[in-house]
């Protein structure tokens, strides 16, 4: 959704406040696409602290299904955003990227919630996510979840370093 920022930026010290339903069904990112359910809508702050200067304040909270990192059962995962933004409407796209300035949701004079919020998921995203504090994971041979119990696989991993001296003992048999 375009928000049309020309009412703040019209007075100094103006403030305007909005709540906006955002369109975000699923994130999408080098990691996969995830489903997305909207848990509050995104409420939005925007002030005008003069000299050409926004202040975008915000907060949402979202809800996904993540899988676990370790045996990769389906976690649902709560990711609340908060949103606090200093934006210069004087500089242009080309000084934005002189300045390492990453506001690719301001086009113009118009606000994108949608490239706004999904920005700040991509910085909220969890590093890590697990089922339970103690997952103990999959067999590495033959893909059983530990969490239901052993599988009977041979887990003793020799030292790699000692590969070679295995291969001579291997091979006199």
């Amino acid at each position: 959704m375009l928000i049309n920022l020309t009412d703040v930026l019209s007075c100094e010290e103006k403030v305007v406040k909005r709540t906006v339903e955002t369109e975000l069904k699923s994130f999408t990112a080098d990691l996969g696409s995830f489903p997305l359910s909207e848990e509050k809508p995104l409420e939005l702050t925007l002030t005008n602290l003069g000299d050409d200067k926004l202040l975008i304040e915000g907060s949402a909270e979202f809800r996904t299904v993540i899988p676990c990192d370790r045996c990769l059962a389906d976690v649902e995962v709560r990711i609340p955003l908060s949103i606090s933004r200093e934006v210069d409407m004087k500089q242009t796209a080309e000084g934005r990227i002189e300045d390492l300035d990453e506001t690719d949701f301001i086009i113009g004079y118009n606000l994108d919630t949608e490239k706004l919020v999904y920005g700040e998921l991509l910085v909220n995203w969890p590093m890590k996510t697990l089922c339970r504090e103690d997952c103990k994971g999959i067999c590495r041979k033959c893909g059983k979840d530990l969490n239901e119990g052993p599988c009977g696989c041979d887990t003793v991993e020799l030292d790699p370093r000692m590969a070679v001296i295995a291969e001579i003992f291997k091979n006199s048999n």
